[in-house]
């Protein structure tokens, strides 16, 4: 056996399901409560990300840098973190803008394409194997996906290919997660990203501070007052991006991007509840029937083929 297989840490499968079940409860309520706020309520996307990390940013790291010490923080893979860290940030930035323009369970279906990119970029740059019935999950998605998007048709909004970019985008970090940063500690990863919200928010406020015309809605980089709601409103949301930002890459990094995205998918189901009982949006028809085929999709899609025993 080689050195690097003897170094791979082994695969906790269990440990990765727990972990990304609570990981994506506490994304999918931060996204409503994104959502039930208007955007941003109130504030741009810029402003959002600067002040929601700054506040989840020092409690992350004292709290890691007293269990864990700064040694094991220290990163290994700097300008992977740093690619893995702008690539979640060009996520969310595509997810939320399309959360005040969309149905919460349809920008759900739409973004939850992403273990269909996760099980493709996982065979064509991870090194994994994938089978027929994967990519025939994969076709089964797309056919969902046009169920839920109805492109051409009167119902069709431009702004659901804002979640299908998000998804592209996040299962490519997520195999950077598995094959280029699996040996770095879960809250360096989570410490990467936060930092880079508050370097992408920052800049994107320090550019509005120069700007003389106004950019209406969450892509607004100019600076807005906060009342005391707003503020209590922060808090939790950067309690919910800092239990998502450590649980995605423990996930992660505890056992294959196929295992882990089969139960990724808990997403769409609490977007729905969120849905019914935050906003009162029931999917009808043809929608739901493709939010149905696209979680058929992923479960098929993230099936590990069996191994041909005639080879042995």
């Amino acid at each position: 056996m080689s050195k690097n297989s003897d170094s791979l840490p082994p695969d906790n499968v269990p440990l990765a399901v727990a972990t990304i079940v609570g990981t994506v409860f506490a994304l999918s309520l931060g996204d409503a409560l994104i959502k039930a706020l208007g955007g941003a309520g109130g504030m741009g996307i810029w402003q959002l990300f600067a002040l929601r990390s700054l506040l989840a940013f020092p409690v992350l790291l004292i709290g890691a840098w007293s269990m864990f010490g700064a040694s094991r923080l220290r990163p290994r893979a700097l300008l992977w973190i740093v690619l893995r860290s702008l690539l979640l940030v060009g996520m969310w930035i595509a997810y939320y803008l399309s959360l005040p323009l969309l149905p919460l369970a349809v920008a759900a279906a739409a973004y939850y394409t992403l273990p269909l990119f996760i099980v493709a970029f996982a065979a064509l740059f991870g090194g994994e194997t994938v089978g027929r019935l994967q990519w025939g999950g994969v076709a089964l998605g797309f056919l969902g996906i046009l169920l839920v998007l109805r492109p051409g048709g009167e119902a069709f909004s431009w702004a659901a290919l804002l979640p299908i970019l998000s998804a592209v985008l996040y299962a490519v970090a997520m195999i950077l997660t598995r094959t280029k940063c699996r040996f770095e500690h879960p809250a360096t990863l989570a410490l990467g990203l936060n930092a880079a919200f508050i370097l992408v928010g920052g800049a994107g406020l320090w550019i509005g501070s120069g700007m003389t015309e106004d950019i209406p809605g969450f892509l607004t980089p100019k600076w807005q007052e906060m009342t005391g709601t707003q503020w209590r409103n922060l808090v939790l949301l950067a309690g919910l991006i800092l239990v998502a930002s450590v649980g995605t890459a423990v996930a992660y990094q505890a056992a294959s991007a196929a295992t882990v995205g089969t139960f990724d998918f808990a997403y769409v189901g609490f977007a729905v509840i969120w849905g019914v009982v935050i906003f009162d949006e029931r999917p009808q028809g043809a929608a739901l029937a493709g939010i149905a085929l696209i979680v058929v999709a992923g479960v098929l899609a993230v099936q590990r083929p069996k191994p041909n025993l005639s080879s042995r």
